[in-house]
């Protein structure tokens, strides 16, 4: 269905696409001209080049398209390698093929092509306007983690670019700081200190959460609204207020500064994911087979192994997953109720960006995101697999 042409393409008016396509490349122009010392510069060249080369396109012959586009990718190519080196030139043949295919792509309607007819201008701006504005906020989101993964092979112990990494000499790149993430006692001390406590808090927090979540479902529980906001608050308080509650209810019961203590912190941080995930599994469960199960007499812990808990183990395991992360994670609590011998990775990073600036911080991070994506894959997996089987989608 991607493919049906749902408006013909229509060449538009020139003065639409001059218009347009030098706004774009104005916009490219900010960053650079900021690069260069001159955003106002950097805006006019930008809008200049690309109005220029959109009147060129508009004005030859349409099947001139591919000639014209992979010359502005080697012209974008060239003046990207003088400016920049290697990487500056990969930049610029991204640049050149963007800008190619966007000036046709306005020139010619293109837009419009998977678009129904009827849609006035002002919805298809709206249309694409949204779309921009979404991929703006993923790039926002995203870019410090692209940044942070080529850093942490930073054979200096910089926290920026060296040369010799922007030109790709491979004398610029180095897995040291890994070494030293492996192999540094501090951080392996805070790595172990993690896969202790996170397990440990996951396991309480799917308990208690699980538990929770089932009779916040029964409809014959009173105050039910009140129990499940009290129950989530920890994920509304700002976490500074509950880290400090902790550590004075804590330090009565003597529990600060053990590994309980931190656990049972952590616990009280995962245990909201745990009932908002297996809450909303909940909403598709079908009651009448826990009643079957009574019927055939089966006693409540058999039919909620053997019957419920198949059925909603996909909303426990995401669950799990969030609280694990959670645990994994934090560091505000395990400050106010850790101490120096209960170090987490979250802590040992910390300390490192305030006390002494350790590069290796880049490593841990890029391990941190990586155990993150492999875990909201799972999460992902899950969530589709509980749809699934509760018929939300096709087998």
């Amino acid at each position: 269905m991607s493919d049906v042409i749902l408006t013909p393409a229509i060449k538009k008016p020139l003065s639409l696409t001059l218009l347009v396509v030098a706004a774009a490349g104005g916009f490219a122009g900010i960053f650079i001209g900021a690069a260069n010392g001159s955003v106002l510069l950097g805006i006019v060249l930008g809008a200049l080049v690309m109005a220029g080369f959109a009147f060129l396109a508009m004005a030859l012959s349409k099947e001139l398209e591919k000639p014209l586009r992979w010359g502005l990718i080697a012209v974008f190519l060239v003046l990207g390698f003088l400016a920049g080196g290697i990487s500056g030139g990969i930049v610029g043949a991204i640049f050149g093929w963007f800008f190619g295919w966007f000036t046709y792509w306005i020139g010619y309607g293109r837009y419009r092509v998977k678009l129904v007819p009827y849609l006035s201008s002002g919805q298809v701006l709206w249309h694409y306007t949204f779309r921009v504005i979404c991929g703006a906020i993923f790039v926002f989101l995203i870019t410090p983690i692209l940044v942070v993964m080529p850093l942490s092979f930073n054979a200096q112990d910089f926290f920026t670019f060296t040369p010799e990494m922007l030109r790709f000499d491979p004398a610029g790149y180095s897995l040291k700081h890994y070494k030293d993430f492996f192999t540094n006692p501090e951080w392996t001390g805070a790595v172990k200190n993690s896969l202790i406590i996170a397990p440990l808090a996951t396991i309480i927090s799917v308990s208690l959460g699980t538990l929770a979540a089932i009779g916040l479902s029964q409809s014959h529980v009173p105050g039910k609204r009140a129990i499940m906001a009290i129950l989530i608050s920890p994920m509304i308080v700002p976490l500074i207020i509950s880290a400090t509650g902790m550590y004075f209810f804590y330090s009565k019961i003597n529990i600060v500064g053990t590994l309980w203590g931190v656990v049972l912190a952590h616990a009280v941080l995962g245990i909201p994911f745990v009932i908002i995930t297996v809450t909303a599994t909940l909403v598709g469960f079908d009651r009448s087979l826990v009643r079957a199960a009574a019927n055939m007499g089966a006693n409540p812990v058999t039919t909620f192994f053997k019957v419920q808990m198949p059925l909603i183990l996909p909303g426990v395991i995401s669950g799990a997953l969030f609280a694990f992360i959670t645990s994994f994670d934090e560091v505000v609590v395990v400050l106010f109720i850790g101490s120096a011998e209960l170090q987490t990775l979250p802590w040992q990073m910390f300390t490192g960006l305030r006390e002494q600036l350790s590069p290796t911080i880049l490593a841990a991070a890029t391990v941190l995101v990586a155990i993150s994506i492999l875990l909201l894959a799972a999460v992902e997996m899950l969530r589709r697999r509980s749809e699934r089987l509760r018929g939300m989608s096709p087998g």
